[in-house]
């Protein structure tokens, strides 16, 4: 893989260079002056903790990679459809591809953000949601385990049925739908083969989206900005919208203390702490855009059609607080930050924000 690390200019002189990175251990200089062009090794200095994130193609792992990659680790990312060129493409339902994918990098740290997360797909594809949540993080876990790498498995507040929250780490789980089902199971597995992994449950994410229909609490904005058309939106499930790039911090800082404390493993949960419905969450979008809601409107029965979902699951993240880990993005900060690209209306965006 070559990538450039920019352009570097000597002096008044008419000569310039450029470094330009081979692999990961290696950079050649090249150095341009009238009638010569020579080519340069010189030395690179490549982080001693690696750290290796699967699903890195998708919302939470690109974020995980991202944080990882600026705080000095030796980051290395996997996907399979969107993999190439930032990513390796790696099968992960191929346990010889896993296997050798952990034996050649030997990472310090594994974050396995892969999973199939959306619910109502899950209930329809129930052999490939077990086979990528349950099947395969017990691989991960196996092959971490033997080489002595930290595994944080990411996990979901969907474990639980919404009936006594707060929860702990600790409280009985009851899943409602396959996908809650198939995460308790993939975390079971995972400390059955790791016992020094760790666990993390987060709730609804967003954050940076290629698509606005890369996470639910985004495609939200699509109704908000449709003011001709009346949207019934979803006011009876209590949500706790979190930041990627808060869970990419809390993935990190736990990852760094574990480096130090080996004792450091278990279940810990961390989440936004500002409870919405989606209709508040849409409503909110259109208030930071200035956008009209009276098109918006609240529907406060319990959802009939899709997979059962929980009414209020949040997270008690007390654990992870009294250690000093993690951040919370204000919602209003983040969709602001996140939905901008998005927005259509252009001559209010130039008038406003320039």
């Amino acid at each position: 893989m070559i990538g450039s690390c920019g352009w570097k200019f000597a002096g008044s002189r008419p000569s310039w260079s450029r470094s330009v990175m081979v692999g990961q251990e290696k950079e050649l200089k090249i150095h341009f002056s009238p009638g010569c062009v020579r080519l340069l090794e010189v030395e690179t200095c490549v982080p001693d903790r690696r750290v290796l994130i699967t699903g890195a193609t998708g919302l939470l792992g690109r974020a995980v990679y991202k944080e990882f990659l600026e705080n000095d680790w030796n980051t290395v990312g996997c996907g399979y459809k969107r993999a190439r060129p930032k990513f390796e493409k790696v099968n992960l339902m191929d346990p010889g591809a896993v296997r050798a994918l952990i034996q050649d990098f030997k990472p310090h740290t594994v974050i396995h953000c892969a999973a199939e997360r959306r619910p109502d797909v899950a209930e329809t594809r129930p052999e490939y949601t077990r086979q990528l949540n349950v099947s395969t993080s017990g691989c991960i876990a196996k092959e971490s385990a033997e080489i002595g790498a930290f595994l944080i498995y990411v996990s979901t507040n969907y474990i639980f049925d919404g009936s006594h929250p707060p929860y702990r780490e600790n409280d009985t789980p009851n899943p409602l739908n396959l996908y809650g089902k198939t995460k308790l199971e993939g975390e079971r597995v995972v400390l059955q083969n790791h016992p020094g992994a760790a666990v993390l449950r987060v709730p609804l994410l967003y954050g940076n989206v290629e698509k606005l229909e890369e996470s639910s609490a985004t495609s939200l904005f699509g109704k908000v900005q449709c003011h001709s058309t009346v949207a019934c939106i979803d006011h009876w499930q209590q949500q706790y919208p979190t930041h990627v790039a808060d869970v990419a911090r809390v993935c990190r800082q736990l990852s760094e203390r574990r480096m130090q404390d080996p004792s450091i493993h278990g279940v810990f949960h961390w989440s936004g702490n500002e409870r919405m419905t989606k209709y508040e969450m849409a409503c909110t979008m259109a208030d930071v855009f200035h956008l009209s809601s009276n098109h918006l409107r609240p529907v406060t029965g319990c959802p009939a059609a899709g997979a059962s979902r929980p009414r209020d699951v949040q997270l008690n993240c007390s654990r992870l607080e009294r250690m000093g880990i993690g951040q919370r993005t204000p919602f209003r900060v983040g969709v602001q930050r996140c939905l901008w690209p998005y927005l259509l209306d252009k001559q209010w965006r130039q008038t406003v924000f320039h």
